[in-house]
């Protein structure tokens, strides 16, 4: 029975709180929307259910009703934990589906946020954002094209999202330990706060956090990136099994390891991903095969006649005597990044909807090579939340059962019903990872895949 809940406005980020629940010995399954939960398809054995409303860039209206829906669901398989996964760029309508999480779970529960993920080197201190060393606004995620957040000062941030009073519990009052930290807490809530951020610049202050609100027993709802619910579930005994050791395998960063083709699904346009595939393409045995994302972009039959050439060139591919290890389907190398509202705007559609329809191409892409060439196909590896919700709809499946992380945010996984069911998967956030997690990620699914045969899982 799941005694955990969490609702992510994307799927990666549904991916790695499961993950870090999973490595922390509770099963956990990311389920792809707000009313999965409920059928009969998705209703598993896990002790953890991560659902994606997809919400991170629609209207604060319809984010709500996802939310709220996502919400309602969980309650009635009886969660005894709820957390609201947020970005670690603080990207989305976060304030929003707090309220909506906030509304339903009823006025004895209160929101505490640690937008903090230490292991990514993105922490919070003086209530500031601070990604890989810099504020957030001066990050990458400022341009984001669907999505930029402008403003490093998190306080300021969500109360302009939220209804609710926000309050903040700054790094000193944890450095004066966790009797300190439960006190001011108190105080804070008791003069009406509702919403609770507290930085954190390391795991122990995330535990820290959890700990004193489980010893004050509360009922919380955690807002945060994952570390904080998986501390809560440590601190609350969810989690008896013995946690999972990281995986380390002997590979190069030239080079792919055992045998088999891993398929690239790359619709992610930032500049990250663009620098991890460019490495990736330059390893001996990569294929790589441009998509034109302006021809998908419009949707219709110009979009039909992308999505055949491209299939069908990666099926020929396939069925030559000498099959790459990695064929990466990509929209950003080839080409410049699109301004997709300019671009819209030629087809009297909005941003939004040349973005899903570049991602919604990708995924048809990929569902007709796996249809024709599963066989031959190791793996899959996703970058960019909406592309992996794209590929996973146009596969037909349920879900995602989370084993493990190549590196925080960039999760693996199995495919959960359909006829892919099992298949090995990596998902990873397009702003996560150094030049070289590409081509690491495609060795941990090779890596996978030959454990796989000798047992369950390498984890």
């Amino acid at each position: 029975m799941a005694i955990i809940g969490a609702v992510a406005d994307d799927l990666t980020g549904a991916t790695t709180v499961g993950v870090l629940l999973a490595r922390s010995g509770i099963t956990t399954a990311a389920l792809f929307n707000e009313n999965c939960s409920m059928s009969d398809n998705c209703n598993l054995n896990h002790e953890a259910i991560i659902v994606s409303t997809n919400s991170r860039g629609i209207t604060k209206e319809k984010a709500k009703e996802k939310v709220k829906i996502a919400t309602l669901n969980l309650k009635r398989m009886g969660i005894r934990q709820f957390s609201k996964r947020i970005d670690t760029t603080l990207r989305g309508n976060i304030g929003t589906e707090i309220d909506a999480m906030l509304d339903e779970l009823g006025s004895d529960t209160v929101a505490v946020m640690i937008p903090s993920m230490p292991q990514s080197n993105r922490i919070m201190v003086g209530g500031y954002s601070i990604i890989n060393g810099v504020p957030l606004s001066k990050t990458p995620v400022a341009k984001d094209v669907r999505t930029p957040v402008t403003d490093s000062y998190v306080p300021r941030l969500i109360a302009k999202q939220t209804k609710r009073k926000v309050s903040h519990v700054g790094l000193d009052e944890l450095l004066k330990g966790k009797e300190n930290l439960k006190k001011v807490l108190t105080e804070s809530r008791n003069k009406g706060a509702e919403v609770l951020l507290v930085d954190a610049i390391s795991l122990e202050d995330v535990s820290m956090a959890a700990c004193a609100v489980t010893e004050l027993d509360w009922n919380v709802l955690a807002v945060d990136p994952g570390p904080f619910t998986e501390q809560l579930a440590r601190a609350k005994k969810f989690n008896p099994n013995v946690i999972k050791k990281s995986v380390k395998m002997e590979t190069k960063d030239n080079e792919f390891y055992g045998n088999g083709t891993v398929l690239v699904a790359a619709g992610s346009a930032s500049s990250v991903t663009v620098s991890q595939m460019k490495v990736l393409r330059d390893v001996p045995g990569t294929c790589q095969v441009s998509v034109k994302a302006p021809l998908l972009l419009g949707g219709g039959k110009v979009s039909d006649l992308e999505i055949k050439r491209v299939s069908e060139k990666v099926v020929n591919i396939l069925n030559e005597s000498n099959i790459p290890r990695v064929i990466m389907l990509e929209t950003a190398l080839s080409g410049d990044v699109l301004n997709l509202k300019e671009e819209g705007k030629k087809y009297g559609i909005s941003s939004e909807e040349a973005a899903d329809n570049i991602n919604l191409g990708i995924g048809e892409i990929t569902r007709r090579i796996l249809d024709k060439m599963k066989e031959k196909i190791v793996g899959l590896y996703m970058t960019g939340g909406d592309v992996m919700v794209y590929v996973c709809a146009s596969l037909g499946v349920d879900g995602i059962e989370l084993i493990d992380y190549v590196i925080p945010q960039s999760d693996l996984g199995r495919l959960i019903g359909s006829k892919f069911n099992g298949m090995t998967v990596v998902g990873k956030g397009g702003l996560t990872g150094d030049d070289t997690t590409a081509i690491k990620i495609v060795n941990r699914i090779f890596y996978e895949e030959e454990c796989k045969t000798k047992s369950r899982s390498c984890v």
